[in-house]
């Protein structure tokens, strides 16, 4: 008697309209016999049009590592009796593309004759669309913290993300803001970059750098002869730049003549080259940058208040570190990575105590400081993450300032940033500061915590020793 059990028609109909994959079925020339209601819904096609058809009608992407072949014939199902379950795509009746997983298997009977092919085919719409929604979320998340090459998840850093989107789109004349180091450059590239002119020429001019002579050349170009040393003509930024855009980096050290060719640029679209009357028009969006107070500027008479407003069409201000404390880890992040990319090191971050430092010291030199001080540190470590003593001695040392009422401080012990903290130094240290913590801190240029720290690991008692016979400390 044979173990094989043979369903009973209907309930193989009922199996097969219950289930939530589509399954199909061909004959041995490859036209569809059977077509159940989750092939409908994935495909868009009913039984009635789908039935008597061949396959080739769902155009699959992947049919044996090729497209659709064009017959039953070609089919590799034939030759290899089964189809591994494989993604791909179909094509919907409406012409989409949907994204599934097929698998096949041929089907014969006892004596080896093919009797046709069943499909099953699983519907990825759903979790495609819930990969495409992690993916986006990642990108969202990389892009809410950063803008090109600036980063920031702070409010102020994203008010200035949002500033310099707003701008892109846009051909208005951009005044940048901010202290020296806090990466007005990048705004201007990311604002040049981001823009319908990121193709053409992106020009950078350090105003401050030359003389007022050499900075009209610079800017406006000269003609042969116009000068002394003037031996051939030269274009100047405005024309390297046409077409793109020109960054004009401390805008508050020009001169008031360069000020008023400078306005007369703004307002034309028209530079003349030194040396000639002749007018050349130039197509170019002008960004212009300072570290100083403008209308301060202006106020006193140093800078010309038409110009001023010339300039500053859109403003975007630029925070001090100090005023974004929140993104220090972030920004120490970034800059490890990169040095671990340039050095070959394999450096993880920083220990809690010199994040600590990080984030107390005031930064007068804003993210470039950062920048350096991460450097530094890299040629300092020796181990996998940044100690104090790997920082510089200017951010890891806090000014103390004692109370007039205060007796004078016991001189210094000779301790400087290349001296690498040691358990006799610290003893010495803490002897001159009757073993006070804080005090020994503030001359290492350290925490007290961290002071606590390394007297645990170094088993120094916590408190004073109490001195024995003769003085001598037990």
């Amino acid at each position: 008697m044979s173990n094989k059990t043979i369903l009973d028609p209907e309930f193989a109909r009922l199996l097969l309209e219950s289930m939530a994959d589509g399954v199909f079925t061909l004959d041995e020339k490859g036209v569809i016999t059977s077509w159940n209601p989750a092939m409908e819904r994935i495909t868009g096609y009913t039984a009635e049009e789908a039935v008597g058809r061949g396959c080739m009608m769902l155009d699959f992407s992947l049919c044996f590592s090729k497209s659709c072949p064009a017959g039953i014939n070609e089919c590799g199902i034939f030759e290899h009796g089964w189809v591994q379950a494989k993604e791909c795509f179909l094509r919907h009746k409406n012409g989409l593309d949907i994204p599934v997983v097929k698998s096949a298997r041929l089907v014969t009977d006892r004596r080896g004759s093919i009797k046709g092919v069943v499909e099953t085919v699983t519907d990825l719409s759903d979790l495609e669309k819930a990969r495409r929604k992690a993916e986006e979320a990642g990108l969202r998340l990389g892009e809410i913290h950063k803008f090109d090459n600036l980063i920031g998840k702070s409010h102020a850093m994203q008010g200035v993300f949002s500033s310099i989107r707003a701008t892109t789109a846009s051909e208005a004349t951009i005044l940048v803001q901010g202290e020296s180091g806090t990466g007005k450059e990048l705004v201007a590239g990311a604002i040049h970059y981001n823009s319908n002119r990121s193709t053409m020429p992106f020009v950078t001019v350090n105003c401050s750098a030359l003389s007022e002579s050499l900075l009209e050349s610079e800017l406006f170009g000269h003609v042969r002869g116009a000068f002394t040393g003037a031996v051939r003509d030269r274009v100047g930024r405005f024309e390297e730049a046409s077409g793109g855009t020109i960054f004009l980096d401390e805008i508050s050290e020009i001169s008031p003549f360069i000020q008023v060719k400078l306005l007369r640029v703004l307002q034309e679209r028209e530079v003349e080259r030194v040396g000639e009357s002749k007018k050349r028009k130039v197509d170019i969006r002008i960004i212009a940058a300072t570290n100083r107070d403008l209308y301060g500027l202006v106020k006193s008479g140093d800078f010309r208040e038409d110009l001023y407003y010339r300039l500053k069409v859109f403003p975007i201000h630029l925070p001090p570190l100090r005023k974004r404390r929140e993104d220090i880890p972030l920004l120490a992040g970034h800059f490890i990575r990169a040095q671990n990319k340039k050095t070959g090191k394999h450096i993880k971050g920083l220990v809690p105590s010199a994040m600590r430092i990080l984030m107390d010291y005031n930064w007068p030199g804003n993210v470039r400081e950062l920048e350096n001080a991460i450097e530094h540190a890299f040629v300092l470590c020796s181990g996998d993450h940044i100690d104090i003593f790997d920082l510089p001695v200017e951010i890891r040392q806090v000014p103390y300032h004692p109370a007039v009422s205060r007796a004078p401080d016991p001189p210094l012990p000779s301790f400087t940033s290349r001296t690498r903290l040691s358990r006799d130094i610290l003893l010495e240290i803490l002897r001159e500061c009757d073993w006070n913590k804080a005090e020994a801190g503030r001359r290492v240029g350290v925490s007290r915590t961290a002071i606590w720290k390394y007297m645990k690991k170094w088993g120094i008692p916590l408190q004073k020793p109490e001195a024995g016979p003769g003085g001598v400390e037990l």
